[in-house]
């Protein structure tokens, strides 16, 4: 299956707050971003995320999260401007699978920002992306323990099922072709 360029998605948000937030592909410049982000997430956050014990992005993970192949990944972050500067409160992004129809995602909001409805702003964008890429299905895997982004990811419209793998993990799976909700 050819793969349609990926779309440039970019939003100019009011955060609950009232500040202004920017959702935009990641940059290969959003190095130090990404590096202070994952750094500043709370160890249960960086341990849903990641499914293990993580303190900080190795240099070739960092790398290659700021560097994403468009020809088969999408990365999105949402940048807050503060009075010191940018501040990186989320990134979601996929990967395009070897049938070239599914997508495997992963998303994270800075503990800050969890539960103000920024995750499904950004979940929806993520979609969207898949959706013109001509995607068919959209995927995660998710701790069984994660009740929170299980509740997330149902509001969304994925279906979950036990991985039969690793019974302490869920695959959660997103239709991208039959309008479902995300």
């Amino acid at each position: 299956m050819a793969v349609a360029p990926p779309p440039e998605i970019v939003e100019n948000w009011t955060l609950p707050d009232g500040s202004a937030a920017t959702l935009r592909p990641i940059r290969a410049s959003d190095m130090e971003l990404e590096r202070a982000f994952v750094r500043n997430l709370s160890p249960q956050s960086r341990f849903k995320r990641f499914m293990g014990e993580l303190r900080e992005l190795s240099p070739e993970r960092l790398h290659a999260f700021t560097h994403p192949d468009h020809a088969r990944e999408a990365a999105y972050v949402v940048i807050r401007s503060t009075p010191g500067g940018e501040e990186e409160i989320a990134v979601a992004r996929f990967t395009i699978g070897g049938d070239g129809e599914s997508c495997e995602f992963a998303i994270t909001v800075a503990d800050a920002w969890q539960g103000r409805g920024v995750a499904g702003r950004l979940m929806r964008a993520l979609v969207r992306d898949a959706r013109l890429r001509g995607l068919k299905r959209m995927e995660g895997y998710v701790l069984g323990t994660n009740a929170r982004m299980l509740e997330f990811v149902r509001k969304l419209g994925f279906r979950t099922e036990f991985d039969p793998d690793d019974p302490a993990v869920r695959v959660v799976r997103l239709d991208l072709q039959d309008g479902a909700r995300a």
